[in-house]
């Protein structure tokens, strides 16, 4: 059966390209939100988060806290289009696995997805 990645951003084009980049090998979900993000990984299974930091209402670490209550064991890469330390380090702090500076690769994001599940 193939990893499925749950896949949170704000941004409906960011949604696409990385389902365009990840489809192929993994089932992907997407959520536009924080809250959404939430109601997802309560109801279905998630090998992983794919998780933007800057989303409105809800951000990315606030949602990652959330999730930490329910779904502690599901590693998460933090997309970041900001250039903020701060974020990148509170993220880490928190547990993430690793993060990925937006715009990235798209052979850069397969590597640090595979190279998570390979773990």
């Amino acid at each position: 059966m193939r990893k499925r990645i749950l896949v949170v951003d704000d941004d409906s084009l960011n949604l696409a390209r990385t389902q365009m980049i990840l489809g192929e090998d993994y089932a992907v979900l997407l959520a536009e939100s924080g809250m959404d993000a939430l109601d997802k990984l309560r109801s279905e299974k998630v090998d992983m988060v794919l998780l933007d930091i800057d989303m409105p209402k809800m951000n990315g670490i606030e949602t990652f806290e959330r999730m930490k209550e329910f779904a502690a064991d599901t590693p998460v890469i933090f997309l970041t289009a900001s250039g903020l330390e701060d974020d990148v380090v509170s993220a880490i702090k928190l547990g993430a696995v690793n993060y990925l500076k937006k715009p990235f690769r798209p052979q850069e994001l397969r590597r640090r997805v595979a190279q998570e599940f390979e773990k």
